[in-house]
């Protein structure tokens, strides 16, 4: 099992920056991929940005340029540093991870953090 807690949402004017981490525990080594998905009200859950064990990276084309997603594998932490925010951008985010089952006694998984608030006001 896999623990994610995120930390680092908030309120901030449009122009405004945040930074979201997502911390993970437990069983850790298993972990494939690691992202940010994002949710409006009356909206669907939609991926934000993501990022593999190697450091490869996806955005959005609604963010990029503007969000920056990184990850330490020794503290098992990704983070997502948001630049030039829009109230567009407001939101619940939730860290995501998946296991692809690929190596060996690692199960096929997805965990999810239970969210942070993001609201950019104009």
């Amino acid at each position: 099992q896999v623990q994610l807690v995120e930390s680092g949402g908030g309120l901030v004017q449009a122009g405004g920056s945040l930074r979201l981490s997502c911390a993970a525990s437990g069983d850790t080594m298993c972990i494939d991929d690691m992202g940010w998905y994002r949710q409006a009200p009356g909206e669907e859950r939609e991926l934000v940005a993501q990022i593999t064990r190697g450091g490869d990276t996806y955005y959005a084309d609604s963010v990029e340029g503007r969000f920056t997603l990184s990850r330490d594998n020794a503290k098992n932490t990704v983070y997502l540093q948001m630049n030039s925010l829009k109230p567009e951008d407001t939101a619940v985010y939730y860290c995501n991870a998946d296991q692809f089952g690929l190596k060996a006694m690692c199960a096929t998984e997805t965990y999810w953090g239970q969210g942070t608030q993001v609201t950019v006001s104009s």
